[in-house]
């Protein structure tokens, strides 16, 4: 069965290889998709979709969508486009938004207070619908983003993984756009005329954000330096430990220690060789 562009077939290719990189869906699986409505959770389920059909191992899909409670969301329009696909979906009305509303201090970014929220929310729903695996659709530009904005405003090394055991053990997040581009993402949701629809936050899009710098600098340096993206991505699998700062990594005991060991065992191959004197004679043997 061909697929239906070029488009498809490499964002079928780079999703396969990040399933069987990282082992994200097994025979048997009920993969619960976090679909927002946006161009990335669209194009993550209808791509996961066209490799179920293909698929050598069988596992079957879900769609949730939180609805964070604000009026204009069009959740009717996402569940319309699935019925039209046949994608199950199950949609859970919230009042995240006005939560949040009221926990956050006036200029404070609520980003990161949803995404925990909504998390809790995918984690709940797992549970009831028996849902083995949740797909999100962060991609590789997200991934990116993260590694820059915990390096310049948390002072950590420290990206997203592409697959998550929940720290109860309940639950595998697993994340298999992390090789497609954002573009890809967007060009893809388009050429599949699947609606995009906003998660109509009143900071959704906000150009002060945080996020939106990094994205605005990595934009840059891609122009000027066309490949820039695709190495730092790989940079986050090609880690050096021994090359950092973090004391975890490189315990100044054990590097004391592997000193020592090191020195004594140079100093005994070095005495292999030392000539020694043969007795009652002025010459030497090896």
């Amino acid at each position: 069965m061909a697929y239906r562009s070029e488009l498809e077939a490499r964002l079928a290719r780079k999703t396969t290889k990040a399933i069987v990189d990282y082992q994200m869906i097994e025979d048997g699986d009920r993969v619960m998709v976090g679909l927002s409505g946006g161009k990335d959770s669209w194009a993550l389920l209808q791509v996961l979709d066209e490799l179920r059909r293909r698929a050598p191992i069988r596992f079957t899909l879900v769609a949730v969508n939180v609805d964070s409670g604000y009026k204009e969301y069009k959740h009717e329009l996402i569940a319309s486009t699935c019925r039209a696909h046949g994608w199950e979906l199950r949609i859970e009305h919230t009042d995240i938004g006005e939560l949040i509303d009221d926990m956050l201090d006036e200029g404070d970014t609520p980003c990161s207070l949803c995404a925990r929220f909504r998390r809790g929310v995918l984690y709940r729903i797992a549970s009831e619908v028996g849902a083995t695996k949740i797909a999100l659709g962060h991609h590789a530009d997200d991934f990116i983003e993260t590694l820059l904005l915990n390096l310049f405003f948390a002072g950590a090394l420290r990206a997203m993984p592409a697959k998550l055991v929940s720290d109860n053990g309940a639950h595998v997040v697993i994340r298999p756009l992390v090789y497609v581009g954002e573009e890809e993402a967007r060009a893809y949701a388009k050429e599949c005329e699947l609606p995009i629809v906003g998660c109509c936050c009143p900071a959704c899009g906000d150009l002060g954000l945080q996020r939106q710098r990094a994205k605005r600098l990595l934009t840059e340096l891609e122009r000027e330096h066309p490949g820039v993206k695709q190495s730092m991505l790989k940079a986050l699998s090609n880690v050096a430990p021994r090359h950092l700062l973090d004391t975890r990594l490189n315990p100044p005991a054990e590097l004391k220690v592997r000193l020592t060991a090191s020195a004594e065992a140079t100093a005994v191959k070095k005495a292999d060789f030392i000539p020694l004197a043969a007795s009652g004679s002025g010459r030497t043997i090896a």
